[in-house]
């Protein structure tokens, strides 16, 4: 594995950002300006030590140490949040998320929210988009909150049930893959009630999902978030690779790209190793999202055909990262059967399509035809 230090492209890119205007204010504000991605390959690494308290620090958060839905209000300003279907904006809006403390008193806490992702965003797809969710610096403490700093909230496509369902399917996902490696999402199912400020009309409660932040995952591997442009394979730790790209063939998605950086973070460590690690899951066929399409380009008919998209691998190789997933099986299908509220047809339908993959990777020869036999190299994805 050869990781890319692109010298030459974080000199461009300081003198590019130099030259560039801040943004204009903004009511509401808009969110702060990011730093250019590539500075973060010059800064020193902390020592071991700190490396590894920090882990401990994400490890430890309190909204991902517990399992059951979490319970929360949140107010804000809905009818206009909704109407923002442009992805370029970065407006955010003032709300209050009123959730229990750890001594059972409810808690109002001040946050700023904003419209995010792309497909979900646009109108003709869905009439709730997805949230992000900024937490104050201060306030937190004794709350499910706790060292927080931005959270994505997944919060359904619309208030109908069939919606409800979609939910509870692309949660299953995270756990599924956490059972796999460490190195993943985790998230956290939730219960919420939406209410709009002005006319104080209730939505809810309904499935939601908080996805933890992506330094947390990058902490909790003792590495930082980077985000390098145009990386290939050959570039990422191999193993991770394999097992990262089994499991999106396991659910059946193919929205991601590591080249574009899309639904993929690259976690660093300090000697150097790449580590990609997957999000969003809502097109795959695991999911089966009503609004779920695959990009024509790769020539399936439906998200729920699944389509290897990774490097090439020898048998012996395929084999290593299968095991992990043959090892889980039990306790994959398993949470299937964790949710109340998972309607028996979606549970026999992630179950069947669950089972077609450890079909598939149960035997060596099957793991042979599929992986290595019908494998097409490709540099990059």
């Amino acid at each position: 594995m050869r990781p890319r230090l692109a010298v030459s492209s974080l000199a461009i890119a300081i003198a590019v950002s130099a030259a560039m205007p801040r943004a204009q204010s903004s009511v509401p504000p808009s969110a702060p300006g990011k730093k250019n991605p590539l500075l973060k390959l010059a800064e020193p690494w902390p020592d071991a030590d700190t490396l590894k308290a920090n882990r401990i620090e994400a490890e430890n958060r309190p909204l991902f140490r517990k399992t059951e839905p979490l319970e929360f209000t949140l107010t804000a300003a809905f009818r206009v949040i909704n109407k923002d279907h442009n992805p370029e904006s970065k407006v955010r809006y003032p709300g209050v998320l009123t959730v229990a403390a750890s001594d059972g008193t409810p808690r109002d806490i001040p946050v700023k929210l904003s419209a995010r992702g792309h497909f979900r965003r646009m109108s003709r797809n869905c009439s709730d988009v997805p949230l992000r969710v900024e937490f104050p610096k201060d306030g937190l403490g004794g709350t499910p909150f706790e060292g927080q700093t931005t959270l994505k909230l997944g919060t359904g496509c619309d208030d109908s049930k069939e919606y409800e369902q979609i939910t509870l399917r692309e949660y299953l996902s995270y756990p599924m893959f956490n059972l796999v490696t460490p190195t993943s999402f985790r998230a956290r199912l939730a219960r919420a009630t939406y209410v709009d400020e002005k006319s104080k009309k209730k939505n809810g409660p309904r499935y939601a999902l908080f996805i933890e932040h992506e330094n947390d995952v990058a902490r909790r591997a003792e590495g930082r978030i980077v985000e390098l442009p145009r990386v290939v394979f050959k570039d990422l730790h191999d193993e991770t690779l394999t097992r990262m790209m089994l499991f999106e063939y396991m659910i059946g998605n193919t929205d991601m790209s590591i080249y574009a950086i899309h639904n993929v973070r690259l976690v660093q460590k300090p000697n150097r190793t790449l580590l990609p690690v997957p999000y969003d899951f809502d097109l795959s066929g695991l999911v089966h999202a009503p609004y779920a399409a695959p990009d024509r380009n790769l020539g399936l008919r439906s998200v729920v055909d699944r389509l290897y998209r990774g490097p090439c691998r020898s048998l012996d190789e395929f084999e290593s990262s299968a095991a992990a997933f043959r090892a889980r099986r039990t306790e994959i299908l398993a949470l299937t059967d964790s949710l109340p509220d998972l309607e028996r047809a979606s549970r026999n339908e992630m179950r069947e399509y669950l089972e077609s993959f450890f079909r598939t990777i149960d035997k060596p020869a099957s793991v042979n035809k599929t992986f290595v036999d019908g494998c097409k190299p490709k540099p990059t994805m």
